[in-house]
């Protein structure tokens, strides 16, 4: 007798969506506007089948009991019960109490945004920094929640020599958690001041930092420059941790592109704050490049996203290079001017996919090089070929010639304050390092 066959693999879980959207006066307009297209995105990023069509309410005021009012939650319960789903995604942040009520009418598991986004992380994380950041965000999420984990207790609520023991557990584990948190901070306290080391043994080259939403092509312009073969696929939050690689540029010089963890509408504030290390390299750049997905239809949303979420961070994004890219997926560019908008930041259109438009943004970057550097006359015996080779690593020699007065080779180039240093560090005694220019203030 032939064996039944088994699943090979765990079953997808199926998911229904709803979400609730307020008026204008209370969140920003592209929020207030929102479909629920993003959290089905994030749903299947988590690996989940959606079911149904999803339900949306706009509300003036949300219910503080369960979010939606009355009869949207009758319908959805009924929408539950005819669907079967798994799980419930709420496409926002509910309180432990909300969260407790919905499980109650709807009988199903609930899940909200934050919650969702931190299940994605955890996936993604494949470094002990990013695993370190998403426990402690999961951490500072579960701690006012305890209470609902512990609801299977209610069922004894009463019985003798339930009441205190389960009391005693909720306040272990609350105490448990607090410690661990401490534990975390203290872990990730030690990596970002190890990370800070290694942004300043880089201190000799400029740097750039890729920003942007997630989803928006940053890895995949990463891999285009650098000719490297990071992972890139089509989900959000393919890319956690801070990648850096060096970047030639046409005319010889070196630059390092960092690319890091994409933003989101609604990111969650205690996620932003534990991922605050790998930003910093980021942000910290001397230079940034916005990189949007120009072809999206919620771009605009998305730039704004981006904008809030460096606003929060205390960050200014106004002199930071606008890139839209995926331009070879647009039938018509003038859409591009509609999201410029007013903004005053210089721009350029690329593809990189395809490579459109690269050879503009290197221009844009060494326009900025340029302007972050002095000009100076390096002066050397003909003995010094190491020295040369590190000066060459660091900058193109705009000229190259003899000096008769004092039997030296001359080398004209422009160094940022950073690779100055650096080659003055490493400098023999006989090499000398004269400016051309007035050496600005930066």
């Amino acid at each position: 007798m032939s064996r039944a066959s088994r699943p090979t693999g765990q079953p997808r879980e199926r998911a229904l969506v709803v979400g609730v959207r307020l008026p204008t006066t209370m969140v920003s307009q592209t929020e207030a506007h929102a479909d629920l297209s993003e959290a089905v995105g994030l749903l299947e990023a988590a690996e989940a089948e959606v079911v149904g069509e999803g339900l949306l309410q706009r509300v003036q005021k949300p219910s503080p009991a369960t979010l939606f009012g009355k009869g949207k939650v009758e319908e959805i319960r009924l929408e539950v019960e005819r669907l079967e789903p798994d799980l419930v995604l709420v496409d926002n942040d509910l309180s432990p109490a909300q969260a407790r009520n919905l499980e109650k009418s709807w009988g199903v598991r609930i899940l909200d945004r934050s919650e969702l986004i931190l299940d994605i992380f955890a996936r993604r994380a494949k470094t002990q920094q990013a695993r370190l950041q998403v426990e402690l965000a999961q951490m500072e999420y579960m701690a006012p929640r305890l209470r609902r984990m512990w609801t299977h207790l209610e069922r004894m609520e009463g019985a003798i020599g339930t009441r205190g023991p389960g009391e005693t557990q909720l306040e272990t584990d609350k105490r448990l958690i607090k410690e661990r948190i401490k534990i975390l901070k203290d872990e990730l306290e030690e990596i970002e001041a190890r990370k800070q080391r290694e942004v300043k043994t880089r201190a000799d080259q400029f740097t750039i930092g890729l920003v942007g939403y997630t989803n928006a092509g940053k890895s995949t312009l990463l891999n285009r420059l650098t000719g490297s073969t990071e992972f890139v696929a089509d989900m959000l939050f393919a890319t956690l941790d801070t990648r850096t690689r060096q970047w030639r540029l046409s005319d010889g010089r070196t630059v390092l592109l960092s690319d890091t963890v994409g933003f989101l509408q609604r990111l969650p504030h205690h996620l932003v704050a534990s991922f605050h290390a790998t930003l910093e390299e980021t942000l910290h750049s001397d230079m940034l490049l916005h990189i949007i997905d120009g072809s999206h239809p919620d771009a605009a949303a998305q730039m704004e996203a981006v904008e809030n979420v460096f606003a929060e961070l205390k960050q200014d994004l106004s002199d930071a290079i606008l890139v839209f890219n995926k331009i070879d997926r647009l039938p018509d560019r003038l859409a591009l001017q509609y999201l410029r908008g007013e903004r005053k930041q210089e721009s350029v259109q690329v593809s990189a996919a395809t490579g459109a438009g690269l050879a503009d943004l290197e221009r844009i970057v060494r326009t900025r090089l340029d302007q972050r550097s002095t000009l100076f006359d390096v002066l050397l015996p003909m003995s010094e070929g190491r020295f040369e080779s590190q000066l060459r690593r660091l900058c193109q020699p705009l000229e190259d010639d003899w000096d008769e007065a004092r039997n030296l080779r001359r080398l004209r180039v422009r160094l940022t304050d950073g690779a100055l240093g650096s080659l003055r560090r490493g400098a023999h005694p006989g090499i000398l390092f004269e400016p051309v220019e007035p050496v600005s203030g930066r």
